[in-house]
């Protein structure tokens, strides 16, 4: 084993935590679009003075996009987080670069961090780390 394959392997895990942890945390920004919609459908939001309502497919339109949002954020955010332990134990490289790739979306880090993974796990060094057999129980 290659010890600086090693480095590069850790810090990318470090990294896949970190912007996992961002991820979620930016995820978390469409519950605005949930209240919206929460107080578009309750009429709330729209008090008119000649006592129509406010259309509630809108309301729900918002509703059901921002939980939408907020699920594949959240889904996506675990992954990453995911990929980093699995990077850190050297498990599932498969899996490793298939979030790399969906990584390189989220411009500009993600397209850094992915792209950098993905030519870390690219490298034949790291693929034999990969492939070793689990030594612990």
């Amino acid at each position: 084993m290659n010890n600086e394959d090693i480095k590069h392997l850790d810090l990318l895990s470090l990294f896949h935590y970190i912007f996992g942890g961002i991820t979620a945390l930016f995820s978390c920004l469409p519950i605005m679009h949930v209240i919206i919609g929460l107080s578009m459908i309750s009429g709330k939001l729209f008090e008119e003075s000649n006592g129509s309502e406010s259309p509630a497919f809108f309301g729900w339109m918002f509703v059901i996009i921002g939980i939408a949002a907020i699920i594949l954020g959240l889904s996506i955010a675990v992954c990453m987080i995911i990929a980093g332990g699995k990077l850190k134990r050297r498990k599932n490289r498969v899996f490793c670069m298939v979030v790399a790739g969906i990584e390189c979306i989220f411009m500009p880090l993600g397209t850094v961090l992915g792209v950098l993974t993905l030519i870390a796990l690219n490298k034949k060094s790291i693929q034999e780390i990969f492939a070793q057999p689990d030594t612990e129980d």
